[in-house]
């Protein structure tokens, strides 16, 4: 720790004059723009999250505004930037913030984390951002700063591990004037190793606390973080009944909230062709167009999906019902629902032919 002596004081200073400040959640206090943020960029690139953001803010300005919507409508804006659970969560914790808290946020971390979805990291950025709380944060880039700074040796798919680094992180936050160092360090940290302080090739001669940094002076700071235990990438194959009528409307499920694509709007699922054709009547079973399979990549599985096209007659698609959770969809209804990325693309190109 004595090598990191002086670490806050110098992020806070390189924040100043070399730190991002464009970004639209940036200066800002209000907690409410700063946990949309947050929320949004778990596991998600800032690029992809910019014109959510903005969306999301020009539909709920406010967290009593995102408390009155309906679900459907927050998965339908949240459609394509994925981990849907963050969206429900999303929903459920401004409904709290507004029934139990008056529309206002908590003003510590420790109350947030009583937030759902809200975990410590989360929370101590809104409470260091918004209410200049010292408390520290442990996102990506910043267990990857500061494990390089102290060459921390620790495992970092080992709870205990991650629990030490934040004792570190703690540690290092300043004590100073901390209504303008704590949002400016929290800031810094971050900038540090989304700009500089990188995964692979770090760009060690411009980074601010490289005389400081004991990676560095070993000679290997990509060598930290430790992290041995990785995980495993898997596939899946699916096969999506298309089922629509002679004016365009699509049969659409709601899937549970566990799983892939929880909560959402979704072509029929079935886990093979078999599964498929054996719900439906043989006369139907002659009809259907498969269009060719492709495949949609999530963060540790790859879907090989098979979407297979049914068109229906008036009377077929009266009787029609594949399941208790679906309906029949216009387009003018399909594109405001929460659906998986994948199928609104395929939605949207068929719509545009017809």
């Amino acid at each position: 720790m004595s090598s990191a002596s002086g670490f806050s004081a110098r992020i806070v200073r390189w924040q100043k004059s070399h730190g991002r400040h464009s970004l639209p959640w940036q200066n800002t206090r209000d907690p409410y723009r700063v946990w949309l943020s947050e929320i949004m960029l778990q596991q998600t690139q800032v690029a992809t999250v910019l014109d959510y953001y903005t969306r999301f803010l020009a539909r709920f300005p406010t967290v009593v505004d995102l408390a009155a919507a309906p679900l459907d409508e927050v998965l339908g804006l949240w459609s394509g930037l994925g981990y849907y659970s963050r969206a429900r969560n999303l929903h459920r914790c401004a409904q709290d913030v507004a029934n139990l808290h008056g529309g206002q946020f908590p003003p510590t971390a420790e109350l947030l984390q009583t937030l759902p979805g809200v975990g410590p990291s989360t929370a101590a950025a809104i409470a260091s951002f918004c209410y200049s709380e010292r408390v520290a944060i442990l996102d990506g880039n910043v267990k990857r700063v500061l494990s390089r700074i102290t060459a921390f040796p620790g495992d970092l798919s080992e709870g205990k591990q991650v629990r030490a680094l934040w004792d570190i992180a703690t540690a290092m936050l300043p004590r100073r004037n901390l209504l303008d160092t704590m949002p400016r360090y929290t800031q810094g940290v971050m900038d540090l190793g989304a700009t500089i302080c990188t995964t692979r090739q770090p760009a060690c001669q411009q980074c601010p606390v490289q005389s400081i940094c004991e990676g560095f002076a070993l000679g290997a700071p990509e060598r930290f973080p430790v992290k041995t235990r990785k995980l495993r990438r898997s596939a899946m194959a699916l096969s999506l009944l298309w089922a629509e009528r002679a004016d365009g409307a699509v049969w659409l499920e709601r899937r549970a909230d566990s799983g892939i694509w929880g909560g959402l709007y979704c072509l029929p699922v079935f886990g093979t062709e078999e599964e498929l054709l054996s719900n439906l009547p043989k006369r139907q079973q002659s009809r259907l167009h498969a269009f060719p399979p492709f495949v949609h990549v999530l963060t540790h599985k790859d879907l090989r999906l098979s979407p297979m096209l049914l068109a229906l007659t008036a009377s077929e698609s009266k009787a029609a019902g594949f399941s208790d959770e679906g309906a029949w969809f216009g387009r003018a209804d399909w594109e405001v629902l929460g659906l998986p990325a994948p199928i609104r693309k395929m939605l949207v190109q068929r719509a545009r032919t017809q």
